[in-house]
């Protein structure tokens, strides 16, 4: 008679969690920073039809990097969960530590039970009446659940863009000035020999939670808007290859924005 095969769930979970962050490294970066009138999302990503960044609901955004029908999936059920609670109660009634705490119960969920976990990476934001207010939710892949006081980032390089967000982000930026930040940020991995890149606008996917527009706050910025806003140096020459990136993974989200 054989012996079954034992593995310890120390073990288990240690292979699951190296599973799920080698699938999120191989993902394109995101940024998602506060700035003076909301906040803002920045993600590198060169397709036109499939976004990383998405609207749920009055206040709002989703972002996310990993595998794009994972993602897929819990940004879908996240707009159901924010318009069934709308509808139910009352639209205030929809926050952005409700969804995160839902998505932190799936996720975690999925961890522990399933014998594949997701390899996502989340960011759930809404802002407020006052920056004060403005919420970011960072979630991982094993349930997690981060309250990001300032700005996150997700994906590939995120130790490195952190560091590099860290030394230049100041509270109050402009958005203009918030952009060139996180563009600047993105673009100083990945170069030849460890040089910055150069990231045109046509690389890059911008959208923001403004708390001055009416009651649906989020917008995204593209065409000329965007490179009327990028820094001078930050044309429409070619860019330098991204870090390694293996679809199906940050392929995002291409249903029209809500």
């Amino acid at each position: 008679m054989s012996m079954p095969f034992y593995a310890s769930a120390e073990q288990i979970m240690r292979d699951r969690s190296e599973y799920a962050r080698k699938g999120i490294a191989r993902g394109r970066s995101v940024v998602v920073m506060t700035y003076t009138d909301g906040v803002l999302f920045v993600a590198e990503n060169a397709s036109s039809a499939l976004h990383k960044v998405s609207e749920i609901y009055d206040r709002i955004a989703f972002a996310a990097v990993g595998k794009y029908n994972e993602f897929e999936n819990l940004r879908v059920a996240g707009i159901r969960l924010a318009d069934l609670r709308g509808y139910s109660y009352d639209r205030r009634d929809v926050t952005a530590r409700a969804l995160a705490n839902a998505y932190a119960q799936t996720l975690g969920t999925i961890f522990t039970e399933q014998q594949k976990p997701y390899e996502v990476e989340l960011c759930v934001a809404e802002v407020g009446a006052e920056t004060a207010d403005d919420q970011l939710y960072r979630l991982s892949y094993d349930g997690t659940i981060v309250d990001e006081p300032e700005f996150l980032v997700m994906g590939g390089q995120a130790e490195s863009l952190t560091g590099e967000m860290g030394r230049e982000f100041r509270a109050g930026l402009a958005l203009g000035a918030a952009l060139a930040v996180a563009v600047a940020a993105l673009a100083s991995v990945g170069g030849t020999n460890g040089a910055a890149r150069s990231l045109p606008a046509s690389q890059l996917e911008v959208a923001v939670l403004d708390r001055n527009r009416g009651p649906r706050k989020f917008k995204r910025i593209t065409g000329l808007a965007l490179a009327a806003l990028l820094p001078a140096d930050h044309g429409e020459p070619p860019s330098e290859p991204a870090p390694a990136d293996t679809p199906p993974h940050d392929e995002d989200d291409g249903s029209p924005p809500r």
